[in-house]
């Protein structure tokens, strides 16, 4: 369940309420507790998924994208100076060198498993 659906659930929970009045409010909330509980589930059964096949859910590695950002917008200043002191050879030591840590580090994610 997408987290539009759980607003329009919560939206429809509310006007429940409203319409319906608080001597119906426990069993309000409950209903969308359970479907909270069942998005959960989903949740857990798809990460207990990917695992079996050897992978790991995207909500475990945030370091992933934070790394890739920070690579490229180091790489640009980088990449300036390096080209401008070194010419070619520098240009390609630099761009090496940022490939080999976003390498290392996918490979260190991998075997850490």
């Amino acid at each position: 369940m997408t987290a539009d659906e759980m607003r329009k659930d919560l939206r429809a929970a509310v006007a429940a309420r409203q319409e319906l009045g608080p001597e119906y409010e426990a069993e309000i909330i409950d209903g969308f507790l359970e479907k909270l509980d069942a998005r959960d589930a989903a949740r857990h059964q798809q990460d207990q998924g990917l695992e079996v096949a050897g992978l790991k859910p995207r909500e475990t590695d945030p370091g992933g994208l934070a790394l890739a950002i920070v690579s490229v917008s180091v790489a640009i200043p980088i990449t300036a100076i390096s080209a401008d002191m070194l010419g070619m050879p520098g240009l390609i030591v630099c761009w090496a060198g940022l490939v080999a840590i976003n390498f290392a580090r996918t490979i260190g994610r991998r075997n850490s498993r």
